[in-house]
């Protein structure tokens, strides 16, 4: 007869370990690659759904400062610390930005070093930059590059669809 620890301990130790590495492994995927997370409310309309897309972000472009301007983030909410918000970088350190594009007089801002403007594509339902000012970098979690679901899909930097929303072409 085997002894007591072979026979119950031994099996239920080796399990908890597995379980225990398996939980550290998707722990640090989580932390340090990929993220699924959820995007909700009106204000990434009609780029996600209001009920609630599933995406997939990357975390490896805010730690290497390499976000560009249209591409769409994840990053903690100035206002509250227990909330994220999913936005569209409109504008990177150094740029000038328009606070309110549709104001009969327009205010400018120099998005400041270490800083990205950020709004949502549903500029007219959106609590953003407009709002709360440029917000650092370290507030960045990390850069949607897919949704998962519904829908899934690949996420492009819309670079070309905030010039054709923003720039008025003269015919």
């Amino acid at each position: 007869d085997m002894p007591f620890y072979f026979r119950y301990v031994h099996p239920i130790l080796r399990t908890v370990s597995v379980a225990l590495r398996v939980i550290c492994a998707i722990h640090f995927t989580n932390e340090y690659f990929i993220e699924i997370t959820q995007c909700m409310g009106p204000s990434m309309l009609p780029t996600f759904n209001m009920v609630g897309d599933f995406v997939a972000l990357e975390r490896f472009s805010p730690r290497l400062r390499r976000l560009e301007m249209g591409d769409v983030i994840v990053c903690v909410s100035p206002t509250n610390p227990w909330r994220s918000v999913c936005k569209r970088i409109i504008g990177m350190p150094g740029d000038r930005v328009c606070v309110d594009p549709t104001a009969v007089h327009r205010k400018f801002i120099t998005v400041p070093p270490g800083h990205v403007w950020i709004q949502g594509d549903n500029m007219s339902n959106s609590t953003d930059s407009r709002n709360y000012g440029p917000i650092p970098y370290a507030l960045i979690v990390g850069k949607v590059f897919a949704r998962v679901w519904p829908n899934p899909c690949w996420i492009k930097n819309g670079v070309i669809t905030l010039e054709e929303r923003y720039i008025k072409k003269v015919p």
